[in-house]
């Protein structure tokens, strides 16, 4: 998905098995983050910040949706763990990391694996990407920052 694409209706389902729509945030921004593994250093730093600036997003009008290929008690487990206040898409059939484009061959110690690429989506209040923030840029302890430094 790129820069002025509509994101799809049907988005997933929660750490509840809730399923989660783009028409439920209609005239609401979406910060949608794709991460690559509940409960790693760098995914828990990035959960964190968001947590933690939570209200100051949502007085902006962003709405936080966070989603990872783990399933549900995953999700749920690190929910709990990190007193995260936003849903977790569990996408274990990787059906919205395909379509998003996030998943693919990745490197990391000179093994090469298939996963998520960090990547966020900044989805306007009509449903379409109005800004995209990639592996590279992504800064995992200063992440709400950078969705704000662009509002």
């Amino acid at each position: 998905m790129n820069v002025g694409d509509k994101a799809p209706e049907i988005l997933g389902t929660d750490q509840d098995g809730k399923e989660i729509k783009l028409s439920d945030y209609k005239g609401q921004k979406i910060v949608l983050y794709f991460y690559p593994k509940d409960s790693t250093s760098g995914c828990t730093a990035q959960a964190c910040n968001l947590r933690d600036n939570y209200k100051e997003l949502r007085d902006k009008g962003y709405v936080i949706i966070g989603a990872s290929i783990q399933d549900e008690k995953s999700h749920k487990k690190f929910i709990e763990k990190n007193e995260l206040p936003f849903p977790l898409i569990a996408d274990t059939d990787l059906k919205l990391v395909e379509t998003f484009g996030v998943y693919g061959e990745k490197k990391m110690y000179g093994r090469t694996y298939m996963g998520t690429f960090r990547t966020t989506f900044i989805i306007n209040e009509d449903g379409i990407i109005e800004r995209i923030l990639g592996p590279k840029q992504i800064k995992t302890k200063d992440h709400a920052a950078q969705i704000l430094a662009e509002d």
